[in-house]
């Protein structure tokens, strides 16, 4: 992968301060755009300056989520949204002022690649307002509070202190005394904090709200909508999508928890027995430790196409991964792309498990987006929306299935690791639903009080879960489930992304059944397109149909119970 070589910026360039940053700022606000080789140039010299700066506050990023303790990481962050973050918000909507006064703009925006870049401009114009750009640096500042929160989470586990992370294994425990102590561990320390990040929630919508006001908006979800670009389905469309799921996925999850609840004769299912090998047999352990989960993937990558192994052995070789939990690294998965490097950063919290495999493959998907659409000519090019960006994680995890023999040598293992990841497949989507359909509650009543939202939370949790689990004694882990959510409190309305993007997974999957080759060919070249045209049309170079309908939901749920019938 080569690093991209810079030509508007010094190659030393090191980014300090506002002042290192705004003469270049300045430049580009002076240029000439009267021709449609200079707007082209102008944007080309925008693209590396955002490219250098994005990179530098990725890196910020990433070194305070995998030391949330580390107070020089903490005061670099902090520095970056407070001093460096306000001083961009403004003269990037001048810069999208500029762009679309231009007179060569309208035959630019003639070229396929560039009307959804001139449309997202539209839309940053019509959200932007000077009021908001305190509220949005407060709002960074609040939502980094939850990874301290969730980071300095602990339970002792036999005599041993781990997180909440390495703790969850022990579920899977056959032990059911055990397994139910583990879990009133994990959850009576969860909700130590309950009021804490309920304060810190009810916080963040109060300023998300008052940013959508600012900007002309009757709610923030609303605003949330044009924010990001959503140019291809509508609030209604997510809640078509609700009902869907709720009517031909949670049927699925009662079938599931019945089976369960009858393969371990139990009288009662209760929320800690979902873990558990339904047939008594130990808990899988596919790997050691950080670096045999590294090998691992690679050796899978390679034998779907040695292309991905590479690109993952370069991100070993760079020092791009950290991926084992400990004490005080912020919860959760990611990967960062790096748009000057080219080389993304994988981040997440293993502690050998099943789980921890599919997640590895998730974030190595996203990493493979990042390589593939590294050399696209504007950055603005290589973020793509998360359906799309999830269907390039989401798919990653079916497609690498055939090869998991390298992580489960034993038939039986491979097999049981096969049928749980289908049934996380399908069981996900009425979670991703329910977390969603709350967030369109909350941002719609901002008002609510702590009550109402707990009756609400548990109203639209019951609607996706099965009916089979037994809560009684567990009432106020329930009602604050949400709260292990990062993404309500991190980044709002990104979630119904992984439901959307879910089932174009499970069609890329569902074609590699006949042709795997050309199902990889078309994934790839899916991806390759970046955000250079809509969401629909990239699900159609990967095959997949773009479609919330309850007839397609159906087919797909129904080739995917007929596989793990098969298993």
């Amino acid at each position: 992968m080569q690093k991209y070589i810079r030509t508007f910026l010094p190659t030393d360039y090191v980014i300090t301060d506002w002042a290192s940053i705004e003469p270049f700022y300045s430049h580009l606000l002076a240029r000439d755009l009267s021709s449609l080789d200079g707007l082209r140039q102008f944007l080309a010299d925008w693209s590396e300056l955002e490219g250098a700066l994005e990179e530098d506050a990725g890196w910020r990023y990433i070194r305070t989520s995998c030391d949330t303790t580390d107070a020089v990481a903490k005061d670099r962050y902090e520095y970056y949204i407070t001093a460096i973050a306000p001083h961009l918000a403004a003269l990037t909507d001048e810069l999208h002022q500029k762009v679309l006064a231009a007179k060569a703009a309208h035959i630019l925006r003639k070229e396929t690649q560039y009307d959804i870049f001139f449309r997202k401009i539209e839309n940053q114009l019509r959200c932007y307002r000077q009021e908001n750009i305190p509220i949005q640096t407060e709002i960074q500042l609040n939502t980094n509070q939850f990874g301290v929160i969730a980071g300095a989470m602990v339970v002792e586990i036999a005599g041993k202190e781990c997180t909440l992370q390495q703790a969850a294994p022990h579920l899977e425990s056959t032990d059911r005394i055990f397994r139910c102590e583990v879990y009133d561990k994990i959850q009576q320390r969860r909700l130590q904090d309950k009021d804490a990040l309920n304060a810190l929630y009810s916080k963040l919508i109060q300023q998300r709200h008052q940013l959508a006001l600012n900007a002309g908006f009757k709610n923030f979800r609303d605003y949330a909508f044009v924010s990001m670009d959503r140019f291809d389905y509508t609030p209604a469309d997510c809640l078509t999508l609700h009902t869907a799921i709720q009517e031909e996925i949670v049927p699925l999850l009662n079938e599931w928890a019945k089976a369960r609840k009858a393969e371990l004769g139990l009288a009662i299912l209760q929320p800690f027995d979902h873990a558990v090998d339904i047939k008594g047999r130990k808990p899988l352990r596919p790997f050691a430790d950080a670096k045999e989960l590294v090998a691992k993937t690679i050796v899978v990558f390679e034998q779907l196409d040695p292309f991905l192994g590479d690109c993952l052995r370069t991100m070993q070789q760079m020092g791009h991964l950290d991926l084992a939990s400990r004490k005080g690294k912020a919860p959760g998965g990611y990967n960062y792309p790096l748009d000057e490097t080219g080389v993304p950063f994988i981040f997440m919290n293993a502690a050998s498990t099943v789980d921890d495999v599919r997640t590895m493959f998730h974030e190595g998907g996203h990493a493979i987006h990042s390589f593939l659409v590294h050399n696209l000519s504007l950055n603005a090019f290589k973020h793509c929306p998360s359906e799309i960006a999830e269907l390039a994680s989401m798919s990653m995890e079916l497609l690498t299935m055939p090869y998991w023999d390298v992580f489960f040598t034993k038939q039986e293992e491979l097999n049981r690791a096969k049928k749980d990841h289908l049934i996380h497949v399908i069981s996900c989507l009425p979670w991703i639903a329910a977390i969603d359909a709350f967030q369109h509650w909350v941002y719609t009543h901002p008002d609510h009080t702590l009550s109402e939202r707990a009756e609400n939370w548990n109203r639209i949790f019951s609607s996706f879960s099965d009916s089979v689990t037994d809560w009684t004694g567990y009432e106020v882990v329930k009602s604050h489930l949400w709260q292990k959510q990062l993404h309500l409190f991190e980044v709002p309305f990104y979630y119904i992304e992984y439901a959307i993007a879910q089932l174009g997974a499970i069609g890329v999957w569902k074609h590699a059944q006949t042709n795997p080759k050309q199902t990889l060919n078309g994934y790839l070249n899916a991806l390759k397109l970046g955000y250079t045209t809509s969401i629909p049309r990239v699900y159609q170079t990967a095959g997949v149909g773009f479609d919330f309908s309850k007839g397609h939901i159906r087919s797909l749920a129904q080739f995917v119970r007929k596989a793990w019938a098969e298993l």
